[in-house]
């Protein structure tokens, strides 16, 4: 599945550095000025999961293939970006294309790194980029309700889109944005969003980007965007940028042990990476063979034969059955083998809903 997130915030809030780090590979430039990013640079990041490792212990694969996600460095925004301020248009329509985002914002102190609004004030930060999305929604909005106005006069069956639209649009108008209107979980919402790619309708993490000092506790810029999140039903997650780049270089136990001398247990991007496959509802499923160790990245909620079309399609059209191990079965009794004489292998048809850790075998004709 080719799923993304888009990393957004105003200029020099952290969003390069944070793609460095994110992807351990610095190569999006990280420079004190507006517009140093101009095309949105693109990585594929694995989602940490121990279970690889526990399994490939059993297996012994040649290779082990973690589930990942995309993550898009999208330049920053500015105040008239959906009037297309600062490249605003192209940059919007980056976003577009992603899943969710990854809202990066400045909550340190720094007089050596400059501030596009002169100040460091994260909750007016947050109102700038998500009036920007709510304003580039709604003018992608009014064309469409002026298109379906002149399309209801000759098909009626139009009409309960037009007054979907209407209605979103006074919602919009408040500035509040897509992801909170009543009605999105109505079928003519659906399909308005599924054409229009609603920009602040999609789900959001807060990053809140600090220095060193503050990644144990909270300072104030953090507690008001900790208290927006709760607010506005976001996910907030505390990194600091500079650390987290450091860590890109040293191995797991140095990395380890920096982390405890500064307070944390765990770096701030992977739990931003596992924050985002959760809240985009995805699950993992294993195949293990000697070949490899793969994780599989599918929806929560999808049938064996939809789980199978994600290996390939044939697997999907011609599927059987399912064979299927439960991940803690699998590690308590050694492996395949051992879960079979167990009697832990079950066979599932074609409505089994896999479950996350499954490790399955897929039989099929074609």
């Amino acid at each position: 599945m080719g799923l993304s997130v888009g990393i957004v915030g105003l200029p020099n809030v952290g969003k390069s550095t944070t793609f460095n780090a994110l992807t351990k590979a610095q190569n999006a430039e990280a420079q004190n000025y507006p517009f140093c990013t101009i095309e949105p640079n693109r990585a594929v990041v694995p989602v940490p999961d121990g279970r690889l490792e526990k399994l490939a212990e059993i297996v012994k694969p040649e290779r082990i293939v973690p589930s990942t996600i995309d993550f898009v460095d999208i330049a920053g925004l500015v105040r008239g970006a959906s009037k297309g301020e600062g490249l605003g248009n192209q940059f919007l329509s980056n976003i577009r294309e992603t899943d969710m985002i990854l809202h990066i914002v400045r909550c340190f102190d720094d007089g050596n790194i400059t501030h596009v609004e002169g100040s460091v004030d994260p909750l007016r930060d947050i109102e700038i980029i998500e009036s920007e999305l709510i304003f580039a929604d709604l003018q992608q909005l009014e064309r469409k309700i002026e298109k379906l106005q002149r399309q209801v006069k000759g098909d009626r069956k139009v009409a309960p889109l037009l007054s979907i639209a209407q209605e979103l649009k006074g919602h919009l108008e408040e500035l509040e944005p897509v992801r909170t209107f009543p009605k999105r979980g109505e079928e003519p919402f659906q399909q308005l969003n599924r054409e229009l790619r609603f920009l602040s309708a999609k789900p959001v993490i807060f990053g809140a980007n600090v220095d060193e000092d503050h990644l144990a506790e909270d300072n104030s810029y953090v507690q008001q965007v900790r208290e927006y999140a709760e607010k506005v039903g976001a996910d907030l997650i505390k990194l600091s940028a500079k650390i987290e780049e450091e860590l890109v270089g040293l191995s797991d136990g140095e990395a380890e042990e920096l982390l405890r001398e500064l307070g944390v247990e765990e770096s701030g991007l992977k739990r931003i990476i596992r924050t985002a496959f959760r809240r985009l509802g995805l699950i993992s499923y294993f195949t293990a063979g000697v070949k490899e160790v793969r994780s599989w990245t599918i929806r929560e909620g999808w049938t064996a034969p939809q789980a199978a079309g994600v290996i390939h399609g044939d697997f999907e059209k011609g599927f059987i059955r399912a064979e299927v191990i439960s991940y803690d079965d699998f590690i308590k009794y050694g492996g395949e083998q051992g879960a079979k004489e167990a009697g832990k292998m079950r066979l599932e048809g074609r409505e089994y809903l896999v479950q996350d850790g499954d490790v399955i075998h897929f039989r099929f004709n074609v």
